[in-house]
């Protein structure tokens, strides 16, 4: 069958890697794609959120699956799009309808959901402008640090996390009056704070039955130690060593079947990846936050670990099948280190041509282009290499030697990825 993959970063990369491994892909689109996808799909140049020219490509190149890879195109209800329009309903979709999706588009709503189905989260309470005295009330009766988080999509940039109380109320008064994240935060949420350690929970849905991919950790922050600017992600290592068989199970009985019973409980279709962010707090697992679809980068590290047809577990999701299946996870670790752009998260440069990236290795591409037959840079996160190794270490020197050998003005990456386990 024909197939298309919407999006153009390192998630979308891998997923068109990952697909054209299967003998039930016939041609491979990627919109917009990248400087990598172009090495194994057919880009086309659609945004997307552009639902027409969606639809023109679905038709022209008779496309029968589409896998959605960014979180917007899902929030404002490209699969309804799809069901709704008689030239695309037969079309499967790999992703949830907005609905469901408000379950990242709106921190409140996913905050509601947790609450009505007894999932372990931060207590929290939630304030608009009318409500602005109150919200400085209840920061007034918390203990810092203080969470304060847009309500809706702010690009990954609408949580902010503060140890003074006077600017805890500063921030949520420009977040409410003045518009600090855009129509994303005319409703925030303030939390408790959660100490802890992070990870990432990834479930395969078709609304009924459910697959386990592998969990991940993932590093946010630019400055080694974990230490400057929240960014898109520097790297990730997957197994997680820390999550134990209890610790597991304890995830999969309080968080993963509560969320996909409560779906169900709700009316909720829904059909794709379910991303679970999650905090292990003492011997516990709390949920921070779901998303409607894989992590970036911890895509470039779960993927590659499984090894099944990738394209038969889609098929299952469309057809409502996959008690059918049984995942086949290779043992091995994997690491992936992020290769960013001199500057980023800020300012930074684009344009730089990239050389070294002629190895037989795991190199998935997120911000760069093809220009006059070279691949240049062309985001802050540039590339993403992967390694599989015996533990997680020996994954992470592994991507470092082959990151050794690529390239380009003003390269930057963490040297301590895996440094806190």
């Amino acid at each position: 069958m024909n197939i298309l993959v919407l999006g153009g970063g390192g998630r979308e990369h891998t997923l068109c890697w990952k697909i054209r491994q299967s003998k039930k892909c016939q041609q491979l689109f990627a919109a917009p794609g990248n400087a990598g996808t172009a090495s194994c799909a057919t880009n086309l140049p659609i945004g997307v959120s552009d639902f027409d020219e969606i639809k023109k490509a679905v038709i022209e190149h008779e496309i029968k699956l589409v896998i959605v890879g960014p979180e917007e195109p899902l929030v404002l209800g490209i699969h309804d799009f799809f069901l709704n329009d008689p030239d695309l309903k037969e079309v499967g979709v790999i992703g949830p309808q907005k609905h469901a999706a408000t379950l990242e588009g709106s921190k409140a709503f996913a905050k509601e959901f947790m609450l009505r189905h007894q999932i372990p989260t931060a207590a929290y309470a939630e304030f608009t402008s009318e409500t602005l005295q109150e919200g400085e009330a209840f920061l007034e009766q918390s203990q810092p640090p203080y969470v304060l988080k847009a309500d809706g999509l702010a690009a990954g940039k609408g949580v902010l996390i503060l140890e003074d109380l006077q600017e805890a109320k500063k921030e949520l008064r420009q977040m409410l009056l003045e518009s600090k994240f855009g129509e994303a935060s005319s409703k925030v949420v303030i939390e408790e704070f959660l100490s802890g350690i992070e990870l990432s929970c990834f479930v395969l849905t078709d609304g009924e039955n459910y697959v386990s991919l592998p969990m991940a950790k993932d590093y946010k922050r630019i400055g080694e130690g974990d230490t400057g600017l929240n960014t898109g992600g520097m790297g990730a290592i997957s197994p997680v060593p820390f999550v134990t068989e209890t610790f597991e199970k304890k995830i999969r009985d309080r968080i993963v079947k509560p969320t996909i019973e409560g779906m169900k409980k709700d009316g909720i279709p829904y059909k794709g990846f379910i991303f679970i962010g999650l905090i292990k707090v003492g011997e516990d697992p709390k949920v921070i936050e779901y998303n409607v679809r894989m992590g970036d980068p911890e895509t470039e590290v779960v993927l590659p670990r499984v090894q099944n047809d990738v394209v038969e577990l889609f098929q299952a999701v469309n057809e409502g099948s996959l008690n059918t299946v049984q995942l086949d996870i290779r043992q091995e670790a994997a690491a992936t280190v992020m290769a960013v752009s001199k500057g980023y998260p800020e300012a930074y440069q684009k344009e730089k041509t990239i050389t070294g990236l002629d190895q037989d290795k795991m190199i998935f591409h997120a911000g760069t282009i093809l220009k006059d037959n070279k691949v240049v840079t062309s985001g802050g996160r540039v590339l993403a290499v992967t390694s599989f190794g015996k533990n997680h270490n020996e994954a992470v020197q592994r991507s470092y030697e082959t990151l050794s050998k690529i390239e380009f003005d003003g390269i930057q990456y963490r040297k301590d990825i895996g440094f806190d386990l």
